[in-house]
């Protein structure tokens, strides 16, 4: 086929009542090419989930058209339903059964012949580093194996198209990064993805285009590095023990302003890439030399990145007299881009870690559409 593998324009969803409708898509168009991977990314109620349950056919939008490898997503749903494999936020896993027997099963449900099955169940526990554990019941299993298991079991008839929502919520950095390298080999076999996410850095990992969806609607598309060269370049970093010393340094023409004035906190990160108009932030976590609950103050300093140039820049803070507790050259990142486009951080609390995941399944934009009808 010619064109987009997915094709959506303009989809319109709302929830709620009739007379209190909410909307949660307002206009999204979004495609994947063959081959690509394609990250939808925004937080929690954005739009993300709905979207991906239009484009598998579990939800009829209420606007827009959509197709998946040339079958339209509401009148050809079946078609659809052929060439796609769905991973949602939670694992679909059957706890009572083997790892093995849950891929066998998925099998005969995807009408597989026996032999295939067979050949292809062995072939994707070794893949997904699940051998060991394929006879064991997947109660015993890990959050990390319950996901991967839950994605080879989208893999099992070959999917031209998979999509993958929020693959790696609730799992700790070390399961997290298995996943990537388990969705790097699956497109590298040939099957085209659609992520969406909420963590940043995995847009940044796996993604060759990023979509930024906030209220509904795509507010920027484009590769990584494109949206980032689109907020700024490079800078370097000062942090000083006290804002008198920050400004010290400001006055004396090295850093064209203050940047952020705040109590340092472990906890911070993707701080914003800032320009004239930056907010305050929080710094990373403090040197021991200095209490908790001192102030601190960041100076961002341009760059070309270069080792001359940095130099320059520390040289010029050198001759203030003035000593910076640490610097750093910081790119900027897609925490960056997305604070610079829609005006808040896009990482946010995940609801399933404290037991306020949709039930059943439900999808967190229609939660965050109900609650707001209410």
């Amino acid at each position: 086929m010619s064109g987009p593998l997915v094709h959506a324009v303009g989809l319109r969803k709302s929830f709620g009542s009739a007379r209190r409708p909410v909307p949660v898509l307002d206009g999204v168009d979004v495609t994947l090419a063959e081959g690509e991977v394609v990250a939808l990314l925004g937080p929690n109620g954005a739009g993300k989930t709905t979207t991906v349950r239009i484009l598998s056919t579990l939800l009829l939008p209420d606007g827009g058209t959509a197709t998946v490898a040339g079958h339209d997503v509401v009148h050809d749903a079946a078609r659809v339903r052929e060439v796609i494999s769905l991973t949602g936020q939670y694992a679909a896993v059957d706890e009572k059964q083997t790892g093995r027997e849950n891929l066998a099963m998925m099998g005969r449900l995807a009408h597989l012949p026996r032999r295939a099955v067979r050949g292809r169940v062995d072939d994707l526990l070794d893949a997904f580093d699940l051998a060991a554990a394929a006879d064991r019941r997947v109660v015993t299993y890990s959050g990390g194996m319950r996901r991967r298991l839950d994605l080879a079991a989208g893999l099992l008839a070959r999917p031209r198209v998979m999509f993958l929502d929020e693959p790696t919520t609730g799992l700790d950095p070390r399961s997290r990064q298995t996943m990537w390298e388990v969705v790097r080999q699956v497109v590298a076999d040939g099957t085209s993805l659609f992520l969406t996410t909420q963590y940043l850095e995995e847009a940044d990992q796996l993604a060759d285009r990023v979509a930024l969806i906030d209220d509904g609607r795509v507010v920027a598309e484009g590769a990584p590095s494109e949206l980032k060269r689109r907020v700024g370049d490079a800078a370097v970093e000062l942090t000083f023990a006290t804002p008198e010393d920050a400004a010290v340094v400001g006055s004396a023409g090295v850093g064209p302003e203050v940047l952020g004035l705040a109590a340092p906190s472990p906890a911070a990160s993707g701080r914003p890439f800032a320009s004239a108009a930056s907010t305050p932030f929080a710094s990373s976590a403090p040197t021991p030399a200095r209490p908790v609950a001192a102030a601190v103050a960041t100076l961002r300093v341009p760059t070309d990145g270069s080792v001359a140039h940095v130099r320059d820049v520390l040289d010029a803070v050198a001759a203030t007299g003035v000593e910076p507790e640490r610097w750093e050259v910081r790119e900027p990142t897609l925490d960056d881009v997305f604070l610079t486009l829609t005006g808040h951080a896009a990482r946010t609390r995940d609801r399933s870690a404290d037991g306020g995941g949709s039930p059943g399944g439900e999808s967190s934009d229609q939660s965050h559409a109900e609650e707001a009808a209410a």
